[in-house]
C-alpha cells in the first residue's frame, strides 16, 4: 500500500535470502541496502539486494539520502514512470536519471519506490513529495556519469554502483 515509507514492492524477489557467507564484499551488509559515499566533487552511491529491482530500488534510496531526509514524510503523489530496456548498467542511470530530472524539473523528491520488470524495461512508481516538504542534507544531484557505472548480478546478489555529479 502506498502511503508508509518502505511499503511498496519491489518486484518478484522481494524476500532477500541474505549475503552471509559472501566475503568481504557483504561485510557488514544485511540482505539488501544502500549507501552514499562521498567522492571528488560527487558522490558514488553503492546498493546491493538479492533481485535486480530491489537493487535499484536501493540505488534510488541512497541517492534520495545524499541529499535529503525523508524519514517520516508520507507521499503526496505517485508518479508512474518507464524506463526502457538497455543494458542493466543503462537501467540503474536511466532510473537515476529520472529522480534528477523530478527533482530539478517539477521539483518532486521520491519517499518510496516500486520497481517491476516489464516487457524488456521497467515500470516504475515514485512516491513523492514536494521538495520543500523534507530536509535539505547535501548538495543536490546533477547528473548520473557513465564512469565507472554498474548494476550487476554477483554469487551475493545485485550490486549496483553510480557516481553522481553534484
Amino acid at each position: 500500500m502506498v502511503g508508509e515509507p518502505g511499503s511498496l514492492r519491489y518486484g518478484p524477489d522481494d524476500e532477500p535470502a541474505g549475503r552471509s557467507g559472501c566475503g568481504e564484499e557483504s561485510a557488514g551488509r544485511s540482505g539488501r541496502g544502500h549507501r552514499a559515499v562521498p567522492h571528488t566533487a560527487d558522490i558514488r552511491v553503492e546498493a546491493w539486494a538479492e533481485g535486480r529491482e530491489q537493487c535499484l530500488v536501493e540505488a534510488v534510496l541512497g541517492l534520495v539520502e545524499s541529499f535529503a531526509e525523508t524519514s517520516g514524510t508520507h507521499p503526496t503523489a505517485v508518479e508512474r514512470v518507464r524506463v526502457e530496456q538497455g543494458s542493466d548498467d543503462d537501467l540503474l542511470a536511466g532510473l537515476l536519471d529520472e529522480v534528477i530530472f523530478r527533482l530539478d524539473v517539477h521539483g518532486q523528491v521520491p519517499v518510496d519506490v516500486e520497481v517491476e520488470a516489464v516487457g524488456g524495461g521497467l515500470d516504475v512508481r515514485l512516491a513523492v513529495v514536494d521538495v520543500g516538504s523534507v530536509a535539505i542534507t547535501g548538495a543536490a544531484p546533477k547528473a548520473v556519469s557513465f564512469h565507472e557505472l554498474r548494476l550487476e548480478q554477483g554469487p551475493c546478489g545485485w550490486t549496483g554502483e553510480a557516481t553522481v555529479d553534484v
